[in-house]
């Protein structure tokens, strides 16, 4: 079951790279926690299949603990594609990938 919501894009600065992500809303987080009943990956992940605007890819979201919610990493060829920046609040499809 697909869930769409919204979210600010946020910077993780490292030492060599900067990282963009999104912190899904709680209520997100809850839906996905509930629908996704196998075993989890590593560090905790729940591998997804992700739509922001035309663009959609595999990937996994990572539980955080100090929003109690979980991240989704965006990549540069996303963020390049659709334009989006540090600071944007947009709109993504999120739907559990159980095939992987």
């Amino acid at each position: 079951m697909p869930i769409t919501t919204r979210a600010k894009v946020w910077l993780y600065s490292g030492d060599k790279a900067a990282w963009h992500f999104l912190t899904l809303p709680k209520v997100t987080a809850k839906k996905l926690t509930a629908s996704f009943k196998q075993p989890r990956r590593g560090w905790g992940s729940i591998p997804v299949n992700v739509t922001i605007g035309k663009c959609k890819w595999k990937t996994s979201v990572f539980p955080d603990s100090k929003t109690d919610s979980f991240i989704l990493p965006v990549k540069a060829k996303v963020r390049k594609s659709g334009n989006i920046k540090h600071g944007d609040m947009i709109a993504f499809t999120l739907e559990i990938d159980r095939w992987r």
